[in-house]
C-alpha cells in the first residue's frame, strides 16, 4: 500500500479519510443518541440504556482490529450482533435510530455477496421503527405505513448498497492492477539491470575481438612483413639490401599508424581520404612492391559509397588474403575483382599459386601463425552480416570471395 501512496497520494488521502470516517461515524451516532436519550427519554430506563450503550461501543471495536477483518464468519457474526444491539436500543428509545444506520455502513465490509442485502433489508427495518416513533407506535393501524417505509428504506439503500459494492469491487480491481503493475514494473527493473549487465558484457567481448582482429590485421601483418624484408636483406644481394631495408622501415610506420588508429576505433588510413576502390588499389600496389608478385585490382559495377564498417571489412579481407599469398601461396600473379551489385558488394581474390585440398587446408591458420587468418575473415564478416568462400585444389591456386550487403553510407 506505501507504494501506491507514493505514486497515487490524491487517491491514498481519500481512501484513508474514508477509512476514518467509517471508524468514527458509528462512535458518532451512539454518543449522540445517547444524549438525545438522557435528555428527551424517561429516566427509569437510563441505567440499563447506558449499560447497553457501553457493550455497543465495545463491540464496534472489533472491526478496528486489522486481523480480524479477513476472516469472514467472525464479521459475519459481529454484523448480526450489531443488528441485535441496534434493535435492543431503538426498541427501549427510537432517537437510536442514529445508531442503528451503523448497519448500512458496516454492510459492505463484513458480509459476503448476496448477505450484504439482507443486512440492509434488517437494517432498513429498524429504523422505520425509529422513524415511526418507536415500537409502542406499532399496531394494527399503522402496519401500512410501517410497511411502506420499510419497502422504501430498503429499496433505496439496496440500491446505494449495490452501487456502493460494485465501486467498492472495482476499487479493488484497480487496487490488484496497480500492485500487479507495481510487481511488473520492479520485475522489468530487474530485468534491465541484467539487459544492461549482458549489453555491457557483450560489448566488452566484442571490443576484445574488434582489437583482435585488428591486431592481426596491422601488427601481425605488418611484422611478418618486416621479418621478411629484413630476411630478404640479410640474404640478398648488396644492392637490394637498402631497398628492403627501406620497405621494413615503411612497414614499420605504417603498422604503427594503423595499429594507433585501431585502438581509436578510427577506419583504415587507406580508406580515410579514398573510396574503397581506390583505398584497394593502394594496397594492391603496395603489396606487389613488397613482395614483387604482379597483381591488379579490377572493378565492375556502378562504385558508390557503402556503410564504412562494410568497407573495412573488405579491406581487411583483402589485406588477410593477400598477406596469406606472401606466406603460403608461392603465386606468380594475383587478381582482385571488386563488384558492385544491386543487394551485395563482393571482392574476390584469385592467385595461380600452389594451392591446398581438404587435407591441407589451414582453415584457421593466418598468415602469422596465430591460428588468426581466416577465422578473422569469417567473424568480421559475420559482424556485419557477410559471408566468406574459400575454393582451392592443390596445383590450382586458392581463390577466396568475401560478400557484404550494399548498404548505402
Amino acid at each position: 500500500m506505501t507504494r501506491i501512496a507514493w505514486r497515487y497520494p490524491g487517491v491514498w488521502r481519500r481512501l484513508r479519510w474514508l477509512e476514518r470516517a467509517v471508524r468514527l461515524v458509528p462512535y458518532a451516532a451512539l454518543a449522540t443518541s445517547t444524549v438525545l436519550d438522557v435528555l428527551w427519554w424517561p429516566r427509569q430506563q437510563l441505567p440499563g440504556t447506558l449499560a447497553l450503550v457501553a457493550v455497543a461501543a465495545l463491540w464496534l471495536a472489533i472491526p478496528l482490529v486489522p486481523q480480524w477483518t479477513d476472516k469472514t464468519a467472525l464479521m459475519a457474526g459481529y454484523y448480526a450482533g450489531l443488528i441485535a444491539l441496534a434493535a435492543v436500543l431503538v426498541a427501549r428509545s427510537p432517537v437510536f435510530g442514529y445508531f442503528a444506520f451503523t448497519g448500512y455502513l458496516h454492510t459492505i465490509q463484513c458480509l459476503r455477496g448476496w448477505w450484504r442485502i439482507a443486512g440492509v433489508v434488517a437494517t432498513a427495518t429498524i429504523l422505520s421503527v425509529s422513524q415511526l416513533g418507536g415500537v409502542d407506535n406499532l399496531s394494527r393501524a399503522t402496519l401500512p405505513a410501517f410497511a411502506t417505509v420499510v419497502v422504501f428504506n430498503a429499496t433505496v439503500s439496496a440500491a446505494v448498497t449495490i452501487l456502493t459494492w460494485i465501486a467498492a469491487e472495482q476499487t479493488e480491481a484497480h487496487r490488484r492492477t496497480i500492485e500487479k503493475l507495481e510487481a511488473t514494473m520492479a520485475e522489468n527493473a530487474g530485468l534491465h539491470t541484467q539487459l544492461l549487465a549482458s549489453a555491457r558484457e557483450a560489448g566488452v567481448h566484442d571490443e576484445r575481438e574488434r582489437l583482435a582482429g585488428e591486431i592481426h590485421d596491422t601488427l601481425a601483418q605488418g611484422l611478418i612483413g618486416i621479418i621478411t624484408q629484413l630476411q630478404a636483406a640479410e640474404t640478398g644481394a648488396e644492392d637490394n639490401r637498402h631497398r628492403h631495408l627501406d620497405t621494413a622501415a615503411r612497414l614499420a610506420r605504417d603498422s604503427l599508424s594503423e595499429a594507433r588508429r585501431s585502438v581509436r576505433a578510427l577506419r583504415p588510413e587507406p580508406l580515410e581520404d579514398a573510396a574503397l576502390p581506390e583505398a584497394l588499389s593502394d594496397v594492391v600496389a603496395r603489396w606487389s612492391a613488397d613482395t614483387g608478385v604482379p597483381a591488379e585490382l579490377a572493378s565492375t559495377g556502378t562504385a558508390r559509397p557503402i556503410h564504412p564498417e562494410l568497407e573495412v571489412s573488405l579491406l581487411r579481407t583483402a589485406q588477410e588474403a593477400l598477406a596469406n599469398v606472401a606466406k603460403h601461396a608461392d603465386a606468380s600473379r594475383v587478381r582482385l575483382t571488386l563488384s558492385y551489385m544491386e543487394d551485395v558488394v563482393s571482392l574476390d581474390i584469385r592467385d595461380d599459386g600452389r594451392g591446398f585440398g581438404p587435407a591441407g587446408a589451414p582453415p584457421d591458420a593466418g598468415g602469422d601463425g596465430s591460428g588468426f587468418g581466416l577465422t578473422a575473415m569469417r567473424q568480421r564478416l559475420l559482424r556485419v552480416a557477410g559471408t566468406l568462400a574459400v575454393e582451392s585444389e592443390p596445383g590450382t591456386g586458392t581463390a577466396v570471395s568475401a560478400s557484404v550487403p550494399a548498404v548505402p553510407a
